[in-house]
């Protein structure tokens, strides 16, 4: 049943109910954890958290614009594209300052974000898998970004509990450079898109 292809009214409600899921999950993470972080003051746990945050805007701004024209799609990826920046200037950050203060995280805060990590990936896998052979564009595209984040996730979850409790900061640190990494590349092939949408055939409909 969960192979068979959808018809283009049911996929539209059940690709709808799949990212209120999974903002929903998010949110129940990211706001008790800010709040319970903030009031301890563990930096390790905000930035976890404002991680999860920026997950939500990114799955908002793909519900938003789903089934919507070119130009929604166009200002869609303009504010992924800033999401990212931010992301990534905000590792950049928490790296500087992790790296003058020397500050590591508690064996327990470690293993609590592999732990959600863990989770939200197994709960991507659960309500994207139906989406796999979906025709519509961005249902599709949605489906193989959470394929993708699955893998890197648990991947990055495992490798991540190992660096954070080691007594060196090379691991911890060379993790935070790659996610800073992929963030700004992410910018860049956004941006490389847009310009692609906006060529002379695209400008009839940018102009009504």
């Amino acid at each position: 049943m969960t192979g068979a292809a959808l018809h283009p009214d049911e996929e539209h409600r059940a690709y709808v109910r799949a990212v209120k899921i999974i903002i929903s999950a998010i949110l129940m993470i990211a706001v008790p954890q800010i709040v319970y972080a903030w009031a301890i003051g563990n930096r390790f746990l905000i930035k976890d958290g404002f991680d999860w945050s920026y997950d939500v805007v990114l799955w908002g701004v793909a519900f938003a614009c789903f089934g919507r024209s070119l130009r929604a799609e166009n200002l869609a990826a303009l504010a992924i594209a800033g999401v990212m920046f931010v992301a990534g200037c905000h590792t950049a950050y928490d790296l500087w300052h992790k790296i003058v203060t020397g500050r590591r995280p508690e064996f327990w805060v470690a293993g609590w974000s592999s732990f959600t990590m863990v989770s939200i990936a197994l709960l991507l896998l659960g309500v994207m898998w139906r989406f796999r052979k979906s025709e519509n564009a961005l249902v599709a595209a949605t489906w193989l970004s959470s394929r993708n984040s699955i893998i890197i996730t648990l991947c990055f979850a495992a490798i991540s509990l190992f660096a954070r409790t080691r007594d060196s900061q090379g691991a911890e640190i060379a993790l935070d450079l790659l996610a800073i990494g992929l963030s700004f590349q992410a910018v860049y092939a956004i941006l490389t898109k847009l310009r692609w949408y906006t060529t002379p055939e695209n400008t009839g409909e940018s102009r009504s």
